[in-house]
């Protein structure tokens, strides 16, 4: 069995996140970490183990005998230029979320592994939970009968502290907005994922309980898709102390909620025998693994089971489950939510104009 190496671009919090996961994998090892601040790029090298050398010029990691995949953990909006130069260089490529912060970005990156021949990977690792499992599951087997209602929470609450932390927080540059872009686009993903695609989005969005940052803490969205079901996207860092994020689908038949990691609701029209051990094996796991006021109150174990099923598809030859191509689709209706908001009108997908 291949063991492949990892190099991680930018290592801030969420580096941590990625380097603990592939040190759980068999077939995979951290070999390269990169940062301008060498103090950075050591610890991640010190949580790699083994023989892990630290770069802070990107040619010369990319340059590493043993490199094969590179993790992008920049700031959002400074994705695309890692990224691009990994697949020029031949590597496969794995990018923290979301893909990009505009469309334009989105497509350099996927468009460059498409021509370099590389493997890309967006990550979303709340479509691999178990309870999100199910009920795409559910969804894709009719148990719903007809989709009606498809909504999504992440009521989070984040300090002042956290926005003044880093000077891209709370950018447009390089945070490519608030609420929705950072913490929410998971659970945005997720809608998309379990619902299908969005044709019209209706928005508003505030700022009402920061200072000093260009972008929402607060916004709602009510949404059309092209099945004709109905939904609502709401998303706050405004919410203390910070709820479980929330997702909830109805149909004619049947209903289901999950709210973090636990399925809470589990109700169908038509009945099967797994309904109940279902219902029994996927509760009392949320509190653990929430970061509703705690950014590092995740947990990585979603990453591990990305990142697993990214190997495989590069063993066998293709595209991963969340590719970049399924990563640009939730930056797509949040920057449509965004031109809503601005412009105080219904906004149609896909945007004509690349957003």
């Amino acid at each position: 069995m291949k063991t492949y190496g990892f190099g991680i671009v930018g290592c801030g919090m969420i580096a941590e996140y990625h380097t603990r996961a592939i040190n759980e994998l068999a077939n995979a090892r951290v070999v390269a970490a990169l940062s301008r601040n060498p103090d950075r790029a050591r610890k991640i090298a010190e949580m790699a183990g083994g023989d892990c050398a630290t770069y802070s010029d990107p040619d010369a990691l990319l340059g590493h005998p043993e490199l094969d995949v590179v993790c992008i953990c920049t700031p959002s909006g400074a994705h695309q230029e890692p990224a691009v130069a990994a697949a020029r260089a031949g590597k496969h490529v794995v990018v923290e979320k979301p893909l990009e912060i505009t469309l334009p970005r989105c497509d350099a990156i996927i468009e460059a592994c498409d021509r370099h021949g590389v493997r890309l990977c967006t990550i979303f690792p709340s479509r691999f939970s178990p309870a999100n499992r199910s009920l795409k599951q559910a969804i894709d087997t009719g148990r719903f009968g007809r989709l009606t209602l498809g909504d999504t929470y992440v009521k989070w609450w984040r300090t002042q502290e956290y926005y003044d932390s880093g000077g891209w927080r709370g950018t447009w540059e390089l945070d490519g907005g608030g609420a929705l872009m950072n913490q929410a686009i998971h659970n945005v993903d997720l809608l998309i994922w379990l619902m299908g695609e969005v044709e019209t989005v209706m928005a508003q969005t505030a700022t009402l309980a920061h200072e000093r940052i260009e972008v929402e803490d607060t916004a709602v969205a009510c949404l059309r898709f092209r099945n004709g079901a109905l939904g609502v996207i709401e998303a706050a860092t405004s919410a203390y102390p910070g709820l479980l994020k929330r997702t909830e689908i109805h149909g004619d038949r049947g209903s289901a909620r999950v709210e973090q990691d636990d399925i809470t609701l589990w109700e169908f029209q038509d009945t099967l025998p797994d309904d109940q051990a279902i219902r029994a094996a996927l509760v009392g796991r949320s509190a653990a693994n929430s970061g509703a006021s705690d950014p590092r109150g995740i947990s990585h174990v979603g990453h591990r089971e990305q990142l697993a099923e990214f190997l495989q598809a590069i063993e066998e030859g293709r595209a991963p489950l969340v590719d970049g191509r399924e990563g640009r689709r939730s930056v797509e209706v949040i920057r449509a939510i965004y031109r809503s908001a601005q412009e105080g009108r219904a906004v149609r997908l896909p945007l004509a104009d690349n957003g």
